[in-house]
């Protein structure tokens, strides 16, 4: 199994690169069809955010779903064994569901009754900061500052298949977030799984169909301009 270690804003000296691979070595147990873990360590200068100024991700990629955990904290040493803590427990699930998987399926998921929804104020148009242009190449997160405000918005672009409900419920356990976008494989439509409470999830979904191409698209009436 290759481990990649890649440093953002930061330098990894040799005794870590050999504590990441102690630590790593676990992996293969939880999953023996890991081909590559990707470690990325990423310091984070603003002094307001000292006691988490270190960042670790962690990425399993095998045949199948990638499996994600990150942690951060004061020190790398630190933020390195809790990524790794939660990387192993999503692990060992992900083990234990693919043994019960069969017992699986079928099971429908509930349909969220009410969503304790707040709409978001629209800002002025005079103040309204520029947005941040989304990032093209996939896989790579971009962060950019909103404007003048202090709001700083990670953009990343993910590549996906349409899927079935089951399968993106396992893809957000794997990855230790509270929600899931995905594809619809039976309807197409874009949708969110996540998590409500305990074992209970829900769905949404937007009534959208994207048009392939100009020619798909409603004619419109073109008016000249007046002078």
């Amino acid at each position: 199994m290759e481990i990649v270690l890649v440093s953002r804003h930061t330098e990894t000296p040799e005794r870590f690169r050999r504590h990441v691979e102690e630590k790593l070595a676990k992996v293969p147990q939880l999953s023996p069809y890991a081909q590559r873990v990707d470690v990325e360590v990423t310091h984070e200068n603003n002094p307001r955010l000292a006691d988490r100024s270190e960042r670790v991700e962690l990425t399993v990629r095998a045949k199948g779903p990638v499996v994600r955990a990150e942690a951060s904290a004061s020190d790398r040493y630190a933020a390195l064994d809790l990524a790794a803590t939660k990387l192993f427990e999503r692990l060992r699930r992900a083990r234990d569901r693919r043994k019960s998987h069969h017992q699986r399926r079928g099971a429908r998921l509930p349909m969220p009754e009410q969503l304790d929804l707040v709409p978001e104020q629209p800002q002025p148009e005079d103040e309204a900061p520029e947005t941040p242009q989304p990032p093209t190449e996939p896989g790579v997160a971009v962060e950019a500052q909103l404007g003048d405000s202090p709001v700083v918005i990670r953009q990343k672009v993910h590549e996906t298949e349409p899927m079935t409900v089951d399968q993106a419920l396992a893809e957000m356990e794997l990855v230790g977030h509270p929600f899931y976008l995905f594809i619809d494989a039976e309807t197409r439509q874009p949708c969110v799984v996540y998590n409500r409470r305990g074992w209970t999830y829900g769905v949404i979904r937007l009534n959208y169909t994207a048009t392939s191409s100009a020619e798909d698209a409603p004619e419109q009436e073109v008016r000249p301009a007046s002078a």
